[in-house]
Formats: C-alpha cells, structure tokens, sequence
C-alpha cells in the first residue's frame, strides 16, 4: 500500500488519564518495525477490561494510552521478518501472542506463550521498547499489545490471527478475547459429554458465552447463577434452562445445586471473579467426576480456602486463560464454527456506535447494559 514504511495520521480515542471520557485525537502511528504488523482496524468492541484498566483503581496506572483490544482489521503494512501475513489480510488482534517457539506454543496442552503472554503493565513495543503512537511528539502508551481504540494500531505478528476474508469482521471481532474465552473454558476445559447437566455462575458476555459452549456441546440441563435475576431472560437465547439467584436462597448456592441435580452438576464454569463463586462453583460438582473451571480474574490478594475432601471424593477444579486457544492456531478455527452456522455470535452484539461516540460504549457497560457494543470506525 502507499502508506507502507511511512508515519500515518489517524484518528485514535486517548485516555489522558483514569476515569476521564476518552478524548478523539489525530495521532501519528509510526511504520511496523521487526516482527510487527500495522492493521486498519474496522470495527472494535468494548470489553470489561478495558474500563477496568481506564478506570485504574486496582493497578498501576498507564496514562496517556489507547485502550482497546476486541477487535477486526485488515493489514496495512507488516515489518521485516513477517512471513504468516501480507497486506490486505483479515486479523483478529488477540491481547495474548503464540511465538511458535517457546515450551508453551510447542505444547499441545498450553497456550500461555512465554514471549507473547499478557502484559497489562507494558504500553510500548516488545522489540525496542518504544511507543508506535505520539501526537506531537510526545509518546502515547499501549495497551496489552494491541491498542485498537484508533484507525490505525501497531501489532506484534504473534498477536494476530489470520482469518477467513469471507467472515463479516463487524460480528467476528468479539471473538478476539470476551467470547472465545468462555466458549472455549467449556469447550476445551470442562468438556461437558452430551446430556451433561452444566451450572454458569456469572452471566455476562463470557459467562453467556460459556453458555453458549454448554449448548453447543449438547448439555441437556443448563442452570444460570447470578445475583440479577432480570439475566434470565436473555440467558434462555443461550440455552439457559434454569436460573438460580443465591439472594433467594438462605442456603449456600452449591447445596442448592447439589438439591436440585440430586447429588451435583456434571460441570461448572465460574465467569465472575468473586472468590466465593468460585468456592460455590467447585463444591457444587458431583462427586467422582464433577469438574469445575474457573474463568473469572479475581482481586490481587484474594484467596480461597475450601475442604481437601472435595478433592479425595474426585471432584476436580481446574483453571483457564482465553478459554485454552491459541490464538494463531485455533481462532481461524473459532471463526469457521461462526461460518457454518454452529456458533452464534449475533446474539451477543447488542448496541452499535460510530467510534467517535466510543464514551457512549463506555456508558452503557458502567450501567450493566447490553452485552457487546461494536463501534465502527468510519463513518
């Protein structure tokens, strides 16, 4: 392209600093170097971590930066060494990489790349330790690799996924983080048999879409736990089948579970973050071949403490980062099952923004609204 190998000037939404409205400003995006890849972002979505991140209350603070990681675009340009891409490709920026190289990328059984593996601290390029994005000259920082809240981002090769140019990047970019990942703790992790009885605690967009993974497995019982009973409704669309709220309980939520399955669920996926859901996820199990997969991100200093017995009387508790895809490998994967009509994203995308009203996606997901907002990047 006729931009390649120089500055380019685009439109970006900045976060100057914590819990301020993002600002829309011309920023300079510098050429991809080494091993990266410069893409045209088309369509981004908002996703829990980057408010968590803008609003900076639980880590360090990273200001300025752009935010953004749920994403779909189109290469521009691709640095010296990259082979896997070319211009003109479709992407799915991921906030997590595969090298290829290290022990992790060479395991079948992990996907938590040594190279590439979530940095939320780091706002500059692993190659050099430079930024990509100024606005007059001064620096603005990354965010996990992937910063794609701006029409045009920077990228390490790792961190991409070359997918099928037939899928429609507006509904497949919430598959580059929230809803792959509780898709795959069910699928990949938990791996309920057809006719399992599976609970869900948590029912956001990625417990929605460990849902989702539940009903595509061909769970007969699906049991919604969450503390805001008006979910339900928008869970049945996900193959919810019964809907638990612990406030109406004077019982802990797993002896409930255990009640209502006679003796405990086949399978449970936790996708809050509260320790005692996690408790509540695992101690819920059956015995002698339950298994549980937490999901949620909890608080630095939490812990948890349950009876070493569970383990004895062979329940399992197991745990997951991006539902065990790797993201090179397995995302086209995850697009295919879109293509033919298995999994059904639509459903999850409930509001569309042009990008220039991004703070209107923040808006709505500090009210609890909706589950994805895609905001478009022209027009």
């Amino acid at each position: 392209m006729a931009t390649a190998g120089k500055v380019i000037k685009c439109k970006a939404a900045v976060a100057w600093e914590a819990g301020k409205p993002l600002s829309i400003e011309e920023v300079e995006v510098a050429p991809p170097q080494a091993m990266e890849v410069r893409v045209k972002i088309l369509y981004t979505a908002l996703c829990h971590t980057d408010v968590y991140f803008w609003e900076a209350k639980g880590q360090t603070p990273v200001f300025p930066r752009i935010l953004g990681h749920e994403a779909g675009g189109i290469v521009e340009s691709v640095g010296e060494g990259v082979t896997e891409l070319a211009p003109g490709d479709h992407v799915l920026p991921v906030f997590t990489g595969e090298c290829k190289e290290c022990a992790h990328c060479k395991s079948e059984e992990s996907n938590m790349c040594d190279l590439l593996r979530i940095n939320v601290d780091r706002g500059v390029m692993i190659g050099d330790g430079k930024s990509r994005f100024s606005i007059k000259g001064q620096p603005i920082f990354h965010f996990v690799g992937t910063s794609t809240f701006s029409e045009y981002t920077v990228i390490h090769v790792g961190c991409l996924a070359k997918i099928n140019p037939e899928a429609p990047l507006d509904k497949v970019c919430v598959l580059s983080c929230g809803i792959s990942t509780g898709l795959g703790a069910t699928l990949n992790v938990a791996k309920p048999v057809k006719g399992s009885t599976v609970a869900i605690f948590g029912l956001g967009a990625v417990g929605l879409a460990a849902m989702e993974g539940a009903r595509l497995a061909g769970a007969s019982r699906i049991i919604g736990v969450d503390l805001n009973p008006a979910k339900f409704e928008q869970a049945k669309k996900f193959g919810c089948t019964d809907f638990v709220n612990p406030k109406d309980h004077d019982k802990p939520v797993q002896e409930v579970l255990i009640e209502m399955t006679n003796g405990g669920v086949d399978r449970s996926v936790e996708c809050t973050g509260n320790v005692n859901a996690m408790i509540s996820a695992f101690e819920c199990v059956h015995d002698g071949w339950g298994v549980a997969v937490l999901v949620g991100v909890p608080h630095r200093e939490d812990q948890f403490k349950t009876h070493p017995m569970n383990f004895l009387n062979e329940k399992t508790l197991k745990g997951t980062f991006f539902g065990n895809y790797k993201p090179r490998t397995d995302l086209p994967n995850v697009v295919e099952m879109y293509m033919k009509k298995e999994l059904e994203v639509e459903k999850f995308i409930t509001h569309s923004v042009p990008f220039s009203e991004i703070n209107t996606a923040f808006d709505l997901m500090l009210k609890g609204e909706g589950l994805r907002c895609i905001m478009r990047m022209e027009g």
